[in-house]
């Protein structure tokens, strides 16, 4: 007869650190199955919170620049409205890497609408007016 620790199969450990305060708390994730059964090493619930988060849907803002057409400035800084699954990260990078926005630019701008069908938005984080002709 198996044990209780097989039947429920194998569990595996994995560690983090807590981004969500200065304190940086480092957490262990516990696994079985590929399911996260607990999250320790935390000082706040929000740590938990973030371990939870952080093992079962990671997110990630994203911020980058993309080319500025006839702006003041070649590029333009733009960032995620909302933070993006972590695994949809490089194919966004793909779409943004393949715009050229036209100036002028306004901060909050959507420079890419529902990135990767995500339901995310691509927004300007400045404003950028016309390149003046000499």
């Amino acid at each position: 007869m198996k044990d209780n620790q097989e039947r429920k199969g194998k569990l595996t450990r994995k560690n983090i650190t807590c981004i969500v305060c200065p304190t940086g708390c480092s957490l262990e994730i516990s696994y079985r199955d590929g399911r996260v059964v607990d999250v320790s090493g935390y000082t706040c619930k929000r740590g938990k919170s973030y371990g939870w988060d952080e093992a079962t849907n990671p997110v990630r803002v994203l911020t980058t620049t993309v080319r500025l057409k006839g702006g003041k400035l070649p590029v333009l800084p733009v960032k995620s409205d909302k933070p993006l699954p972590k695994d949809l990260l490089f194919e966004c990078m793909k779409v943004i890497n393949a715009i050229e926005y036209e100036a002028p630019a306004a901060l909050g701008d959507i420079v890419a609408e529902n990135i990767a069908g995500s339901g995310v938005n691509i927004v300007a984080t400045r404003s950028i007016g016309l390149r003046q002709e000499v």
